[in-house]
C-alpha cells in the first residue's frame, strides 16, 4: 500500500469526536492551533 492510500485511510477516521491539534516547536516560541473535524478553529495559542 502506498503512502497516499494510508493517508486517505487516516483522513477517513476523522469524525465529529476528533480534535485536530497542530504544534510548531521549531522556534523560540511554541504555537498550537486547535480545529474541529469541520475545520473550525477553536483556539490559537
Amino acid at each position: 500500500m502506498n503512502n497516499c492510500n494510508k493517508q486517505n485511510e487516516k483522513i477517513e477516521l476523522i469524525d465529529e469526536k476528533t480534535l485536530i491539534v497542530g504544534v510548531d516547536i521549531g522556534s523560540n516560541d511554541e504555537y498550537a492551533r486547535l480545529f474541529t473535524w469541520r475545520k473550525i478553529e477553536l483556539s490559537k495559542v
